[in-house]
């Protein structure tokens, strides 16, 4: 049975992207700039072959080039073209690795209300063009209380099924074979308590609570998420498999040792079918659950207030963090890069080792690049994160998620759009810019 709720107007979508409930720090807080070192240059960008926010035709990633992305369904008004959440096939024994699916919300103020959707989308090369898979209509999620932050996107072996998260709840979404109208169907979850949070959002007793970080084993037979955005004291249920393909309730996982909202969420190990960890990342903390055990403890080295918006298990645990990015030191030990010079003021170049990051990625088949998302833009390291370099050629905004592909390419994607870009190939060497005077 489809679930029934009451809806709101949707508010414009540079509005949502202003609705961030993490501790924020001001800009006159963080450590004051100072000379970079000849590795760690404030103002070294890559050189590209094309101008800032410009299309480009042909194959050009070889030499560097920045390809806006244009295929994603919607209406192409305001952030319709940003993807929030990117996912591969779990199953390790998936054949093509540039297979990857996203999930994108049309939701501006300018598109008329009927026509708002929430898009699942199919690439095969990595990124570079897009098929719809599925749409939502304003069933299953609810634009006026910040839709389009933190919506998760999880993908069943074979692309046969999804797990998405919203405002609303988890959803299960089963695409039909010649039509864009899926199969969706609720996946039981908590409800905003008789008793409200004291700090509240427009939601009544009984409606559905947000639904936020989600993940699924390698084999698409156990679920989890999370739960809880100040419309509910968080907390994390698991679900199995059932013989009808529905997914059934096992419980809440033990209680969480925090209050904040839960941000982040990775196995251990993502090609197991029984991982021995889950790692969480909340508006304050990393933690980590022992699945066996049972236990939840403190990831060491992450500093206090320390949003954990992304995280990456390859080559050991990653965090990028509001303000810091933080390296893997042991399975429960990070150390936070402290000599890297990011540029956090774009106007006067202002560089330190502050940065507000929303994403890091890890390159599998070569593990010492990296790739953050981040405020004031998109950041890659060739050396296991002990220098960055920031990627010239794109527009100055926010990037908030980004994918490597096999051929070292990375797609990165933000309110000011989706671009293809090779930052490692030979091609793409840094240089330093002279600003005028």
């Amino acid at each position: 049975m489809e679930p029934t709720y009451a809806y709101r107007a949707a508010l414009s979508r540079r509005g949502l992207f202003l609705l961030i409930a993490v501790p924020l720090i001001g800009w006159g807080q963080m450590a004051q700039p100072h000379a970079p070192s000849a590795h760690h240059a404030a103002s070294a960008d890559f050189s590209v072959s094309s101008h800032e926010g410009e299309n480009t035709s042909g194959n050009d990633l070889g030499s560097c080039g920045v390809r806006r992305v244009t295929s994603l369904p919607g209406s192409g008004e305001f952030a319709s073209d940003f993807i929030e959440a990117i996912a591969s096939d779990p199953d390790p024994r998936a054949k093509d690795f540039d297979v990857i699916w996203a999930l994108t919300s049309d939701l501006a103020e300018d598109v008329p209300f009927a026509e708002r959707a929430m898009y699942i989308s199919k690439s095969t090369d990595g990124g570079a063009t897009w098929a719809e898979a599925a749409r939502l209509d304003s069933r299953y999620f609810d634009a006026e209380i910040g839709e389009g932050l933190r919506n998760g996107l999880k993908v069943s072996p074979g692309g046969r099924s999804f797990v998405i998260t919203t405002q609303l709840g988890a959803f299960e979404v089963v695409p039909r074979r010649g039509s864009s109208e899926a199969l969706v169907k609720a996946i039981a979850g908590p409800r905003v308590p008789a008793s409200r949070p004291a700090v509240q959002i427009a939601k009544r007793s009984g409606d559905p609570v947000r639904a936020n970080a989600v993940e699924m084993t390698a084999d698409g037979t156990h679920l989890i998420v999370g739960y809880g955005y100040f419309d509910l004291e968080p907390q994390i249920l698991s679900y199995h498999r059932g013989k009808d393909g529905s997914w059934i309730k096992d419980g809440p996982l033990p209680r969480f040792p925090t209050d904040m909202d839960i941000l982040s969420m990775q196995f251990d190990d993502s090609g197991r079918a029984n991982p021995r960890y889950l790692y969480v990342g909340t508006g304050d903390q990393a933690y980590v659950l022992d699945l066996r055990a049972r236990k939840w403890g403190r990831i060491d080295g992450v500093e206090p207030d320390s949003a954990i918006h992304g995280m990456s298990m390859v080559g050991g645990l990653h965090l990028a963090a509001c303000w810091a990015i933080y390296l893997p030191v042991s399975p429960r030990t990070v150390r936070r890069v402290t000599d890297a010079r990011f540029i956090f003021h774009r106007g006067t170049d202002e560089a330190g080792a502050n940065i507000r990051a929303y994403s890091i990625d890890v390159d599998r088949s070569k593990p010492k690049r990296e790739v953050v998302t981040s405020l004031t833009g998109v950041y890659v390291s060739d050396d296991s994160g002990e220098s960055w370099r920031r990627l010239s050629g794109l527009p100055e905004e926010e990037f908030r998620t980004s994918h490597f592909n096999s051929d070292g390419s990375v797609l990165v994607s933000g309110i000011a759009g989706t671009f293809l870009v090779n930052p490692f190939s030979d091609a793409c060497l840094p240089r330093l810019k002279v600003r005028d005077k």
